[in-house]
């Protein structure tokens, strides 16, 4: 990497995994103070802990990406793809919007599912202003389609929209939701230099550093929780990736395990009355023991947590908090080592 790229690029991180780091105590102390708290359900005392600090690594990114163009121009005067880095970051200003409301109106005060994915759709539309992406594109099974001027229109949006509420899947355990967002950006990232694509390694880069610094915090016993504000902003911001570096392929395939995720909750919900039942009470979560280990529902239940807490406890003998997240974020990384050997062979 040449100076003119690595400069603005390492301060860009250092800006935003500083603004988060700087940002992350004062909302811990602030949320806890105000009674902006949610409890720890995998912990035995429910402890109170901090909600929605995501919003943190959210705006750490944002800062982050501007700071990339802003020293570029005044220090190289190179136009760094002013107008798409200046959509990511209003994607992500909007995502944050809506994941705050969502935090504090959502699932507490009952607004129906519908809304609240349907809200995701003005997150989009930078994305759509600038006309981002290639119509071209390759999927898997499917292979390549060229979609024309439904691409920007149609596909972009239900990109958006799909991987902020897909994200929010796999959640509710210590660092798992920041775990897996960190290992997704830095895939992209090593793709994306892989293909030679600067703008979304180097994006993907300055939002896995305040995703790091978040996850220190948000890591077993959690300090903080993401909230929707994290997985609203991250799920859109690398959906946003996708479209810009136009893998659309990698992309989805790397998103694997969250089609896993969907297809296991509607399984366990088509199967019986007992399995709706028992997602309907335990949703993803476990059962706490006093001595901190977790036990899966007794039920019969199809979640992809319930499958790791099982896991652990025939290989260990027994399954804690933390277990669950590495067993889940293994996989992620078994995953994405797999794609990006494909991808440095050429095959994808």
């Amino acid at each position: 990497m040449q100076s003119e790229q690595a400069a603005p690029l390492l301060a860009a991180v250092a800006v935003a995994a500083a603004t988060t780091w700087a940002l992350l105590p004062q909302w811990v102390r602030v949320a806890a103070s105000k009674g902006l708290v949610g409890r720890d359900m995998n912990k035995a005392d429910h402890r109170a802990v901090a909600e929605a600090g995501g919003f943190t690594a959210i705006l750490g990114g944002v800062m982050g990406l501007y700071v990339l163009v802003i020293v570029y121009r005044y220090v190289y005067n190179i136009d760094f793809y002013t107008a798409e880095v200046y959509a990511l970051t209003s994607l992500l200003l909007l995502s944050l919007a809506v994941g705050l409301l969502d935090d504090l109106l959502g699932w507490k005060k009952g607004l129906p599912r519908w809304v609240r994915v349907a809200s995701m759709a003005p997150a989009a539309m930078p994305l759509v202003a600038i006309k981002a992406g290639v119509p071209r594109v390759e999927l898997p099974v499917v292979g390549t389609l060229n979609l024309g001027v439904l691409y920007p229109l149609v596909a972009v949006p239900v990109g958006v929209v799909g991987a902020a509420n897909a994200f929010n899947m796999i959640a509710g355990y210590n660092g798992l939701e920041a775990g897996m967002a960190l290992i997704l950006l830095a895939s992209v990232a090593a793709y994306s230099a892989m293909k030679g694509l600067i703008l979304t390694m180097a994006a993907a880069l300055v939002m896995a550093a305040a995703v790091a610094v978040f996850l220190g915090y948000n890591w077993y016993p959690a300090r903080v929780f993401p909230g929707n504000v994290f997985t609203y902003g991250v799920g859109s911001y690398y959906a946003g990736l996708v479209i810009l570096g136009n893998f659309e392929k990698f992309g989805l395939l790397l998103f694997s395990l969250y089609f896993l995720k969907a297809a296991l909750y509607f399984a366990a919900m088509l199967a019986c009355g007992e399995c709706r039942e028992c997602l309907g009470r335990y949703e993803d979560f476990a059962i706490p023991r006093p001595d901190g280990t977790l036990a899966a529902p007794p039920c019969r239940t199809l979640s992809l947590t319930h499958y790791a807490i099982r896991v652990q406890e025939r290989l260990r003998g027994r399954a804690t908090e933390a277990g669950v997240t590495l067993v889940i974020l293994a996989i992620q990384a078994a995953i994405s080592a797999t794609l990006l050997a494909l991808a440095a062979a050429g095959r994808i």
